[in-house]
């Protein structure tokens, strides 16, 4: 059950983004570091939620791994 309302609140949240995005056809531009480049905020709403879901799973996926590799702690202390 857990998984269908993170799905479906994810893609409650996408759907919003992309509405407002379309809502708004007015260009701004971007200024990086070496370069600048003009994008419709479709564009960029898209593009910027894209890349925060990415970098999100990308998160979530190496914390899962870090913490399946981590050893386990034992709960009996060593005799010395």
């Amino acid at each position: 059950m857990r998984i269908y309302i993170t799905a479906f609140l994810l893609f409650s949240l996408l759907v919003i983004a992309f509405i407002f995005g379309s809502q708004n056809e007015q260009t701004l531009t971007l200024n990086y570091l070496i370069a600048r480049t003009e994008l419709s905020v479709a564009a960029a709403v898209s593009l910027f939620t894209t890349l925060g879901f990415l970098l999100g799973l990308l998160f979530c996926l190496l914390w899962k791994f870090v913490r399946m590799i981590k050893p386990k702690k034992s709960s009996s202390k060593e005799s010395v």
